[in-house]
């Protein structure tokens, strides 16, 4: 069991199709809707389970700063199994997500069947939102969502196209700007560089497909190592994608994802 906590939030979960179970969780700042078209093309295979975070759209939002916390994203992925009546699952995440679900798997390896990491995340040092999570904490409480989103992930500078830039505002200010600010000093701050804990994955045995956008540079390095380092893993690059990858490529995206998981038998 998930170990449940008195202040653990209600979690928004979705469940479609039946078979083997997949676990989806979303990036910073996203939701279980980011995952409607892995919906459309896995469903029909496989039992497609995906939740919004603690603090993100429909789940709920603790005030307190220590309520986000690696340990209780960990803790959330375990409920999420739990609520939907799954001892053991394929674990899978974007971003954010994806580190969450590698620490899942460090931490219940008796759960996890396989992973599926999406534009892992890059610690501090090398770029990426955890560089700017304290500056982007400070400019959500100073500025608001708007004004904040817009410098830090939807602007002109952010290579995203139109569309998606509209779908990324629209998903970014349903949230609790207070969650948003604790998650990224407690959650994104904090991401370690894939070099730093390789002693830890090579305790990872479960199969793992990793999969990056050719065009998102600050995951492709993170990528790269962690196919390597992990000991039954494979790297899938998709061509013409930045960060938000099974956004920008849903097909190719799921197509990599469905050939994963028919192979795990």
């Amino acid at each position: 069991m998930s170990g449940v906590s008195d202040a653990d939030p209600k979690l928004h979960v979705e469940v479609d199709g039946s078979g083997p179970t997949i676990v989806l969780g979303h990036g910073f700042g996203g939701s279980a809707r980011n995952f409607r078209a892995q919906v459309r093309g896995l469903a029909p295979e496989f039992c497609v389970v995906r939740f919004d975070g603690r603090g993100h759209a429909r789940s709920g939002a603790p005030d307190d700063p220590g309520a986000y916390t690696p340990a209780a994203f960990i803790r959330d992925v375990g409920r999420v199994l739990d609520q939907v009546g799954v001892e053991q699952a394929t674990i899978g995440g974007v971003s954010m997500g994806a580190g969450i679900a590698l620490r899942f798997a460090l931490a219940h390896p008796e759960r996890t069947r396989a992973l599926v990491l999406a534009a892992f995340p890059a610690a501090a040092p090398a770029g990426g939102l955890a560089a700017v999570a304290h500056r982007f904490a400070e400019a959500i409480e100073r500025d608001g969502l708007e004004a904040a989103g817009g410098a830090y992930i939807w602007g002109p500078d952010s290579g995203l196209d139109a569309r998606t830039a509209r779908l990324v505002r629209e998903g970014f200010l349903e949230h609790e700007p207070h969650a948003l600010a604790h998650i990224l000093r407690g959650v994104i701050a904090v991401q370690p560089a894939v070099a730093q804990i390789r002693a830890d994955l090579a305790r990872v045995t479960q199969p793992v497909l990793v999969i990056a956008g050719a065009d998102d540079h600050t995951s492709l390095a993170p990528s790269h190592v962690l196919a390597t380092a992990l000991p039954d893993a494979r790297l899938a690059i998709i061509a013409g994608a930045g960060h938000l990858v099974n956004v920008a490529k849903p097909d190719e995206f799921n197509t990599h994802v469905r050939a994963f998981l028919r192979g795990l038998g």
